[in-house]
């Protein structure tokens, strides 16, 4: 099993669009950057992510969901109605992936940036407390996974190891 953080704004998808959603389940698509999509790609069925929401106040991770297919191709890519549309995708040569993934947990309490980076220390390399990542999925370290939890102090739930 790995160990993900992915970024939405909630203005876009949020966690309680999620929670909203059929089987609280959805494809995690949209994607342009070919990093991410390359970790989006070495996602498997089972993983677990860190739901985090960003560009809002405050930004920081508010749940957990995990990865229920592993990556397809990102059928938005082919839709020109779409905003994540681009017209050098195909379905035969697909360029973007999304993974689906369901809700497991979300948090009573966010736990913000601002106090993941007053954490830096203990995270070691954690890419998201370091200046200029943008990137909207991003692996986390089993010690790394266990440290946000102890700091947001929620303990892994039972449900997330589940299924």
């Amino acid at each position: 099993m790995q160990f993900w953080l992915l970024k939405s704004e909630p203005v876009t998808f949020s966690i309680e669009a999620l929670q909203r959603a059929p089987q609280q389940i959805t494809h995690w698509d949209g994607v342009r950057n070919y990093q991410a999509r390359n970790y989006l790609r070495n996602m498997q069925v089972g993983d677990l992510a860190l739901f985090y929401h960003s560009n809002c106040t405050p930004p920081g991770i508010v749940g957990v969901v995990r990865v229920v297919k592993a990556a397809h191709s990102d059928d938005t890519a082919w839709d020109p109605t779409s905003e994540h549309y681009d017209p050098r995708s195909t379905k035969e040569v697909p360029i973007w992936s999304q993974v689906d993934v369901q809700l497991v947990e979300i948090w009573k309490e966010g736990l913000s940036l601002e106090t993941l980076k007053s954490h830096a220390d203990t995270l070691g390399e954690f890419p998201l407390v370091r200046r200029g990542n943008r990137l909207s999925v991003m692996p986390v370290t089993p010690s790394q996974w266990e440290e946000i939890h102890a700091i947001a102090g929620v303990s892994v739930s039972k449900k997330a190891f589940s299924d």
